[in-house]
């Protein structure tokens, strides 16, 4: 009977396979990066305003909140020294 034998890839056919990859995947990259459509300065500038106020708006309902829950446990403690 006849054998068969399935030859392995050899190192060097390995590394230029690995080199096709990259050349793939940088042509994606660019190609990708072609249909990509950039905000203008316009929008950048007010989609950075938009999240400076929600910030602001977020630490001010942080900072009530934690204003009116230490004062709630302070009461709480003042009235547990009473008894």
């Amino acid at each position: 009977m006849a054998e068969t034998s399935s030859k392995k890839p050899g190192f060097f056919s390995k590394v230029k396979n690995w080199f096709k990859g990259i050349g793939k995947f940088l042509r994606d990259t660019v190609s990708e990066m072609k249909k990509v459509v950039w905000p203008t300065k316009k929008q950048v500038v007010n989609n950075t305003i938009v999240v400076i106020v929600v910030v602001i708006i977020a630490a001010v309902v942080v900072l009530a909140l934690d204003l009116l829950f230490g004062f709630g446990r302070d009461g709480v403690l003042a009235l547990a020294q009473n008894l």
